[in-house]
């Protein structure tokens, strides 16, 4: 493990190296030339720069829509998915998707940032070094997590930060069996990008010192402040996924209106475009006015929103960085003005409302203290970056339950916190564990005949069906026992007279956990499985006995077997 850990750290990093060249290429193709984005729109006559993240998102969405529809959104979310329900699989091709769908996206302007891409990347790089050489399920899931710590040490040159979002957010696991192999990962990904990229925190930050202990509260505000941002981020990132899924127009199209939506934004402040980062440098050199910050938080919620929103590709994590600078910087400009003396410059403000929305997102506390450690380089900042970041998650999580993550897979009923025991049982699909083969009883059989199908029978409850075949009723036990052997009904009482006409079915596509909710609402010892497209439609049943088994095999395989 630790020298495929290794292994994975490395192509993680190079992984994470060429995605970001892939983005230079495709901004220096949309935008005339390489470097600050924010200068480079500027320079771009409006007409233009309206309609380059519109050409941006036909492409996107068409690659999406047509090649692997997981790399659509900020992808750390599939990543949880893949690790909680399938055993980390996540397949090969969501690599090459996931990389050009994020790089043409990001470099056309799209508000999304590289680190969810770079973590899915990282991530599929692992899961398919673990399928080629048919480890364990378990060790699966933990080469997706080298390569999400990978992705993330590579992109901030932060392997500790790297190491604690894979093992605190993505895996959920800080055990040993966990950890070492990550870390290993993590370094390795780090000495890659550092020879690529140099050994130079990813912002420049203005000196800090604590001028007063009177600041300290004022941090814990800004956590409270940073939490509201946080949520309302989250929120609204959802509201607009719903509503542009209630479009009436293809998939694939959605992001071209997303994409103009954000060039109109881009017009007025062109700050948002990309991942942000010129933006942010500006914040924390205190090179923005108070006003300019209050709105650019509310426009890159916005425009981030409808980008991942209409089907972009793309992550958070910087989005949430470019939130938190100006969510601190106009904090810190606030009041530093009223209390001059016992407060530090708004820079300082920036850099720890950074940590505080990123948080506030992700509910991951630890994490986001130890990247804008690692990302600034000053320990300085540490004392009011932790509290500023346990106070904005804990405020956010009494808002919001779920993080930015882990919301996206409720709103699919994947509930990563359940256990693996739900979590199993929702990972293992109905038509795959049913029996096609049914034993039914016609609506006008006779009680004498049942009594002789039942004594031959495994099985004590029955489907009814009618004469074409389609479902009418469920016989139980209880429905026939007090009558079946009664020999003056022999002849005059049917099967369709005594069913249960009210029949509680599963579909098809269903999972075991809500067939399970469903068989012990009353007891039910078997469930008939229909058609998704037709109710009556009668293909299967589904007993307790297949469902225990299911389970058990399950269970077996994705925790003690080693392939």
């Amino acid at each position: 493990m630790a020298a495929l850990a290794a292994i994975v750290g490395i192509a993680g990093g190079f992984g994470a190296i060429g995605f970001r060249y892939l983005i230079e290429f495709f901004q220096a193709v949309s935008y005339g030339s390489e470097g600050n984005l924010l200068e480079l729109a500027r320079a771009t006559p409006w007409y233009f720069r309206m309609w380059i993240p519109a050409l941006g998102g036909l492409v996107v969405g068409c690659l999406v829509y047509f090649l692997a529809r997981e790399a659509k959104g900020h992808g750390v979310p599939e990543v949880m998915e893949a690790v909680t329900l399938r055993s980390g699989m996540i397949r090969k091709r969501v690599v090459f998707v996931k990389s050009l769908a994020s790089a043409i996206c990001i470099g056309t302007g799209g508000s999304a940032g590289r680190e969810g891409p770079i973590v899915q990347i990282g991530s599929a790089i692992g899961s398919s070094i673990g399928q080629v050489l048919r480890v364990s399920a378990e060790r699966v899931r933990t080469l997706v997590g080298c390569g999400a710590a990978a992705g993330i040490a590579a992109t901030f040159n932060a392997p500790i930060a790297g190491s604690m979002f894979a093992l605190e957010i993505v895996l959920g696991d800080f055990g040993l069996a966990t950890f070492s192999p990550i870390v290993i990962s993590s370094v390795a990904a780090t000495v890659v990008s550092r020879h690529f990229l140099g050994d130079s925190p990813a912002f420049i930050v203005p000196a800090y010192q604590l001028v007063s202990a009177w600041e300290l509260p004022l941090y814990v505000i800004l956590g409270l402040f940073c939490a509201l941002v946080a949520v309302t981020f989250t929120t609204l990132l959802y509201r607009a996924e719903d509503i542009f899924d209630n479009l009436k127009i293809p998939d694939y199209l959605k992001p071209v209106t997303g994409g103009l939506m954000l060039g109109l934004m881009g017009l007025l402040f062109p700050h948002v475009l990309g991942v942000g980062y010129p933006a942010i440098d500006l914040s924390l050199m205190q090179k923005l006015s108070w006003w300019v910050m209050f709105l650019l938080v509310a426009f890159k919620i916005l425009s981030t929103s409808i980008t991942i929103g209409s089907g972009g590709s793309g992550g958070i994590f910087a989005p949430s960085l470019f939130m938190g600078a100006m969510a601190g910087g106009f904090f810190g400009t606030v009041v530093h003005h009223i209390f001059p003396e016992v407060t530090a410059s708004p820079g300082a403000y920036s850099i720890v409302g950074m940590g505080a929305v990123v948080s506030g997102t992700t509910h991951g506390p630890l994490s986001a203290i130890l990247i804008l450690f690692e990302m600034t380089g000053d320990y300085k900042i540490i004392l009011p970056l932790m509290i500023a970041c346990i106070i904005g998650s804990l405020a956010s999580g009494q808002l919001l339950t779920d993080s930015i993550y882990t919301l996206k897979l409720a709103r699919r009923g994947v509930n990563i916190k359940a256990g693996k025991e739900v979590n199993v049982l929702k990972s293992i699909s109905v038509k795959d564990v049913m029996n096609p083969e049914v034993e039914t009883i016609p609506e006008n059989m006779t009680l004498g005949r049942l009594a002789e199908k039942i004594s031959k029978s495994k099985y004590n409850s029955f489907p009814v069906v009618n004469s074409e075949g389609d479902l009418t009723g469920i016989l139980t036990f209880v429905d026939y026992h007090d009558v079946v052997f009664d020999e003056s009904l022999r002849d005059l009482v049917v099967a369709k007279e005594i069913a249960t006409t009210k029949v509680v079915t599963v579909s098809l596509n269903d999972n075991l956990y809500n067939t399970m909710e469903k068989i012990t609402l009353k007891d039910f010892s078997i469930l008939p499985v229909v058609s998704p497209d037709n109710p009556s439609q009668l293909l299967g049943t589904l007993t307790r006995r297949d469902i225990y088994s299911a389970y058990n095999k399950a269970v077996i395989k994705k925790f003690i077997l080693h392939d």
